[in-house]
């Protein structure tokens, strides 16, 4: 059985937080907001993942109202996706995921987000992409107030 899973997460930019983006801390002025450490790449591909196996969505398996979650890095959260994708008889096959965010530039920090994500996945870098862009100054993530990453993913029944 082969099954395809969807999601888009979106987080505020504030001052006085890491930014955090697909593991990886990035120097910038602002970071995002949110009860974990706010990572909205690997958000998105873990409530891909969940969606997939239908099982619900990220808030269920990891609620913001769940102090364990405080704080906690959101490659923690993937590992525990990762768990549940195996117990529940199923491999990833592929990811593919966009980060939208105006400032700083995620090129220079992509090859280490997948990395990190394909070994919290267990599966080669070549099941996993990323690409990244801006808002072209249009909108909320266009005036630096925030960004957010979509990914879409492929599993399959072992």
């Amino acid at each position: 059985m082969i099954r395809i899973g969807q999601s888009k997460d979106i987080h505020r930019l504030t001052e006085g937080r890491k930014l955090i983006i697909g593991g990886v801390e990035i120097p910038f002025e602002k970071g995002l907001l949110g009860h974990s450490d706010a990572d909205v790449l690997l958000h998105a591909i873990i409530e891909a993942l969940i969606g997939a196996m239908g099982l619900k969505d990220i808030g269920t398996h990891f609620s913001d109202k769940d102090p364990r979650y405080k704080g906690i890095s959101s490659l923690v959260l993937l590992d525990k996706t990762r768990m549940m994708l195996e117990e529940n008889g199923y491999e990833v096959v592929n990811v593919d995921s966009l980060i939208i965010i105006e400032k700083p530039k995620m090129a220079p920090h992509l090859d280490k987000m997948r990395s990190n994500i394909a070994k919290g996945l267990g599966v080669d870098e070549s099941c996993i992409n990323i690409k990244a862009t801006c808002a072209e100054g249009m909108g909320f993530i266009g005036r630096g107030e925030g960004a957010m990453a979509e990914a879409v993913c492929l599993i399959k029944h072992k």
